[in-house]
């Protein structure tokens, strides 16, 4: 009898098959978890002011955000206007909307709304200024952002 020589066996190959699996699962994960941010704002943070009656705005894609706040850089004073991702002055809010109204098309132009974030002490005649520009060029239709909250309740506290 002729003797059988024991092969020494290696480690089992480790199994990918369900690796594909793991990759979409965290594919689809990153892609429902993240946000994209559209600005990156120059100007502070605004505070909103409060408002009791609050209605959130249906069709987001229809929104063209006017920011109106104090600068992050100190040394500049007074209130400032971003779009987009770019300063700009009261003068040039209509060549703003103009821009938007340009990457929609003609049926949506109608449904488009202009949602103004003001922070809390910024000065109203920046805010009637824009308002002023938006009448001339016919953008009627005008959102100022809130917190859900009482004026009232806040006013009081101080």
């Amino acid at each position: 009898m002729s003797k059988f020589k024991k092969k020494k066996k290696g480690l089992p190959a480790i199994s990918t098959a369900s690796l594909p699996d793991i990759v979409f699962m965290l594919l689809f994960f990153f892609m429902v978890s993240t946000t994209m941010r559209e600005t990156d704002l120059l100007l502070k943070k605004p505070v909103l002011p409060t408002a009791s009656e609050v209605k959130k705005l249906e069709q987001k894609s229809l929104v063209s955000t006017i920011y109106v706040g104090k600068s992050k850089d100190a040394r500049i004073s007074g209130d400032k206007i971003q779009v987009n991702d770019k300063i700009i002055d009261v003068k040039d809010v209509p060549s703003f909307i103009f821009a938007e109204r340009a990457l929609r098309s003609e049926d949506e132009v109608k449904y488009m709304t202009t949602s103004i974030k003001a922070d809390k002490e910024a000065n109203v005649g920046t805010i009637l200024d824009i308002k002023e520009q938006l009448r001339d060029i016919n953008a009627l239709k005008i959102s100022f952002s809130t917190t859900k909250g009482s004026s009232i309740e806040t006013n009081y506290k101080n």
